[in-house]
């Protein structure tokens, strides 16, 4: 029931436009809704009457049982690839789009939860979600926002009062959560597949002007399908080499969990990588290692041939010409991801611009951190330490970090001479450069695990400290040290779940 309740102003552009990409669909009631996080600076960037920051009927809102005035919640509508198997017909089966609303600076920005219940979408799962994985993705979220990451945010997350079962029987919880849109690979492939190509025509439309202005009116004679399909084939691609550059692992990289905005999304059985290897997988479902960390690019790319299937009716009215429009997108994915990934790396090796034989120095070193079996997040925060040779204050961080672990480092030795060479500004200049780039704190998995446990047992003090360091991670706070250390040799393996 629709009351007097008016925290947002929404301008609901999806449900007003598009109609038939959705069903206007109401949250399940819930028997207690309680706020656990409540993200206020982001509640205020998107507008919201602060004055109700501590109504009661929040928690009932962002629960999905409580619709505020403007608001048009809706199940949406796509398909998807699921490890490489399509299905037809998926959608938000434990999620509803609540809205949009326009910020100050004129963007526009989906509200929408995750664990309201059960709609049309459910196949015969119950829609609920528990709190340690809605707290998972709540912190995930924030922390990929801190690196700079395009992201969903977290906006908060509600203690619905009651059990779920899942494993044995878990507290109830809500996340609302906060993107450019829910718009997804997987939405164009629904419509594809059953050959609506006027559908397909629309969205694509919608999808320019609302994500890619820009581009949308100066695209020449190229159709728009053609306009869109670079647009996000770019935008997947710098993603990716910005995941690379932090060691992210999302787990399940189907096409019903890639937006056309280059966000990150869903977070469920995603987690940061400790010591580096490119085989590194995390999810529990994952047997093939499909989604592993250095499979990512080319999953990627893998996504973006069935975005551009999908798109085929639209490209060119000659088959064989939008084949070809496609498969040239398809053949210039390798460069641009390559441009991105070297970009996120110089940067992290503190250079200021890419130049030929940079990818081999690149390599060499992740060769290295592999063979020494090195974390990779410190690895590269302690490498910031070691640029001047003989500096008896920096000890050679690099050096140091190696050291401890009692392993034979004669051929980093070497790697690091190639890298001071390398330097393209001062010592300083390097080192201030790569304490920005380089994070000290990121979600670690056995600390995570270890405040999703206490959270559920009733304690969120362990979630809070922690979210309070991920989410200024270039910034080293005194006694927090623990905060920066990879798992000890007892921790795992770890292993992820969809659990959301």
């Amino acid at each position: 029931m629709t009351q007097a309740f008016a925290p947002f102003s929404f301008d609901n552009s999806f449900v007003r436009d598009m109609q038939g990409f959705y069903e206007p669909w109401q949250g399940a009631r819930v028997p207690n809704p309680a706020m656990v996080c409540f993200n206020l600076q982001l509640a205020d960037a998107l507008g919201m009457d602060m004055s109700l920051a501590a109504d009661e009927r929040l928690a009932a809102f962002f629960a999905g049982m409580l619709t505020a005035k403007g608001s048009e919640p809706v199940a949406l509508i796509y398909a998807g690839h699921q490890f490489g198997g399509f299905s037809p017909r998926l959608g938000d089966g434990r999620a509803l789009l609540l809205g949009e609303v326009v910020d100050s600076n004129g963007k526009r920005w989906d509200i929408h939860l995750k664990g309201s219940g059960r709609t049309n979408f459910s196949r015969g799962g119950d829609g609920k979600a528990v709190l340690g994985p809605v707290l998972r993705e709540y912190l995930m979220g924030e922390a990929m926002f801190a690196l700079g990451i395009p992201t969903t945010r977290a906006l908060a997350a509600v203690s619905t009062g009651e059990d779920v079962y899942r494993d044995g029987i878990k507290p109830g919880a809500v996340l609302a959560r906060v993107a450019a849109s829910h718009i997804r690979v997987g939405t164009f492939e629904y419509f594809a597949a059953r050959g609506e190509h006027d559908a397909l025509a629309q969205l694509v439309d919608y999808s320019l002007q609302r994500h890619y202005p820009k581009v949308a009116g100066i695209a020449g004679d190229e159709s728009p399908a053609l306009t869109l399909l670079k647009a996000v084939s770019r935008a997947q691609a710098q993603l990716v080499a910005k995941w690379m550059g932090v060691g992210f692992i999302h787990g399940v990289m189907n096409t019903d969990n890639v937006t056309i905005s280059g966000e990150t999304i869903d977070y469920g059985p995603c987690a940061f990588m400790d010591r580096y290897d490119a085989r590194t997988v995390f999810s529990s479902i994952d047997h093939e290692g499909r989604y592993a960390y250095g499979n990512q690019p080319g999953i990627a790319r893998w996504n973006m041939a069935r975005f551009a299937e999908a798109l085929l009716p639209l490209l060119a009215e000659d088959e064989s010409e939008g084949l070809a429009q496609a498969q040239a997108v398809l053949d210039g994915y390798a460069e641009v991801y390559t441009d991105a990934w070297l970009a996120v790396f110089a940067a992290k090796f503190g250079l200021r611009e890419v130049k030929e034989g940079d990818l081999d120095l690149f390599m060499d070193f992740l060769k290295l951190l592999g063979e020494l079996n090195l974390d990779f997040t410190q690895a590269f925060r302690a490498l910031g330490y070691s640029i001047e040779p003989g500096d008896e204050a920096s000890a050679n961080g690099i050096t140091t970090l190696a050291s401890a672990t009692g392993i034979d480092i004669s051929a980093l030795g070497g790697w690091l001479g190639r890298w001071r060479a390398r330097q393209d500004q001062s010592g300083a200049d390097t080192a201030t450069m790569m304490a920005q780039q380089n994070p000290l704190y990121i979600p670690r998995n056995h600390l995570l695990q270890a405040a999703l446990d206490s959270a559920e047992s009733g304690d969120m003090q362990p979630f809070e400290q922690l979210l309070q360091r991920v989410t200024r991670p270039y910034t080293e706070v005194e006694g927090k040290a623990q905060y920066a250390q990879p798992a000890p040799a007892d921790f795992g393996p770890f292993r992820t779940f969809c659990g959301t």
